[in-house]
């Protein structure tokens, strides 16, 4: 099944690209792919670096008549996101990615692909391996940890890097060029709670979300999915509502920075009152479904009776979290009023989950903004809605975002290159997702840098693909851009 891909053209790519998807690579578990980069540069006899955070910083000299070109660095990060169906058996840390190839697109059987970001670092690792290519001085940098903090971006030290210009290969739509970032923070939210026993005469009910779309809560915010969390405790309000139904069991959602696709729950109620809870549930859960129809057709209610638990969450605790949540800003907050088409500022209530250890239900957010004080705002508004709930909210992992530059001169060169080879310009835009160019361009302000890629398709979600015909066409334009550098 997954032969197909080492026959796909650019080769090179493709190879590199199949050879990445065969180690495990989550974030926070990549000491294999960074051996496997590390060595591939050492066996091509190229100056390999491997940093104190786990970046790989690989040299390869201009080819000759080409030296008095200005440095290059290719930038991708090795890390991906570790999401997949319910029903997939898989585990990150040590399965290899399923890969295989789908009409016109590379997708992953049950669980993401990692095309983000492992397109761009097999383009990278194809311009070292190749003898063919004429370019300047190159060096690619495989960052640490990018998809859960940007990690290996944030330890980069000033002045190991030589280059002048930044090509970050992180963009997921092929014929577009990125000037600019959203930047982000975490929201951080913890309530503390004590048990009670279960009220007596009761029996259980296992309350399952599934079916939803998820996806990369930057790039697939604007499509309107629906949010597994939001529609969890939608549910839950009415039947503690309705029928004082006691929570005993939450865990939703799972990474930061993707759209919650599950989210899974026990709840109890007094034996009587079942069949109309059951009901009032259901058809709660049809007006769900009909709002989300156009997004979401997938989406699934599975409600089923369960071993009745040891205890509850106090029912004061359970009002608050339940309030909370409902009022929790999430989705697109506002649009941008320079760039249309463009997210401004957005919420993602990533994950909602249960320590019976501690006694806490913690809850993350992921707010994103290109316009610092609308993110402050944001979390104003987030740290009001959950202090007056009784919670404890604190923000963390912030990161700045990437300023437009219209005037750069890398961006006038690769213009100048897309419109000579396909007959057009590609459009300049900003992305409503986290990019490490804000980072990396307050460690080297000098550098000059743009963000694309090939048609990247649902990152962050077991839907992930990405477009074979443009991962050709975006080899073709690095492989011309790179010949047309300006000179130093």
């Amino acid at each position: 099944m997954s032969n197909k891909i080492l026959t796909l053209e650019p080769n090179l790519l493709w190879e590199n690209f199949y050879r990445l998807t065969r180690v495990p690579r989550p974030s926070n578990h990549e000491d294999r792919i960074q051996e496997l980069v590390y060595s591939f540069g050492k066996k091509l006899g190229l100056e390999t670096i491997k940093d104190e955070v786990g970046n790989i910083i690989i040299r390869k000299p201009a080819t000759p008549g080409m030296e008095n070109k200005k440095g290059v660095i290719l930038q991708s990060h090795l890390d991906m996101v570790p999401q997949k169906n319910s029903d997939k058996e898989h585990d990150f840390q040590n399965d290899p990615i399923e890969a295989y190839v789908d009409g016109d697109w590379v997708t992953a059987s049950g669980t993401t692909l990692g095309a983000d970001n492992g397109i761009g670092a097999a383009a990278a690792m194809a311009v070292l391996a190749s003898d063919d290519l004429k370019h300047g001085s190159v060096e690619a940098l495989f960052t640490a940890t990018e998809e859960t903090g940007m990690d290996g971006a944030e330890g980069l030290k000033p002045g190991v890097l030589q280059g002048e210009i930044l090509l970050n290969m992180d963009s997921e739509d092929e014929g577009e060029l990125y000037v600019g970032c959203a930047g982000g923070e975490d929201a951080n939210i913890r309530f503390s709670y004590t048990e009670e026993a279960v009220p007596a005469n009761s029996v259980a009910l296992k309350l399952n979300i599934t079916g939803l779309k998820g996806g990369h809560s930057g790039m697939d915010i604007i499509l309107q999915r629906g949010n597994a969390n939001k529609v969890f405790f939608r549910l839950l309000n009415e039947a503690q509502k309705k029928y004082g139904a006691c929570l005993a069991e939450i865990d939703g959602g799972s990474l930061r920075n993707a759209i919650p696709r599950e989210a899974f729950g026990v709840l109890t109620v007094e034996k009587q009152k079942v069949d109309e809870l059951r009901k009032t549930i259901e058809l709660e859960f049809q007006l769900i479904k009909n709002e989300l129809a156009a997004t979401e057709p997938e989406l699934k209610l599975r409600l089923e009776e369960t071993e009745v638990p040891q205890s509850v969450i106090d029912s004061t605790t359970q009002l608050n979290l339940t309030k909370g949540i409902m009022a929790c800003p999430n989705g697109v907050i506002r649009m941008s009023d320079s760039m249309s088409g463009l997210t401004e500022t957005s919420s993602n209530l990533a994950s909602v989950k249960l320590n019976r250890a501690d006694k806490t239900i913690s809850i993350a957010c992921l707010m994103r903004s290109s316009v610092d004080s609308s993110k402050v705002e944001l979390g104003n508004r987030i740290e009001a809605v959950f202090s007056l709930a009784g919670a404890k909210v604190e923000f963390s992992g912030a990161y700045p975002g990437w300023k437009p530059n219209m005037e750069s001169p890398i961006l006038k060169t690769m213009q100048a290159v897309y419109n000579e080879n396909y007959g057009k310009i590609p459009e300049i835009k900003a992305i409503h997702a986290g990019l490490e160019c804000g980072i990396l361009g307050g460690i080297y302000p000098h550098w000059d840098m743009i963000s694309f890629g090939p048609t990247i398709r649902f990152p962050h979600s077991p839907d992930e693909k990405v477009n074979i015909a443009t991962v050709k066409k975006f080899w073709d334009f690095l492989v011309k851009t790179l010949e047309s550098i300006p000179e130093k």
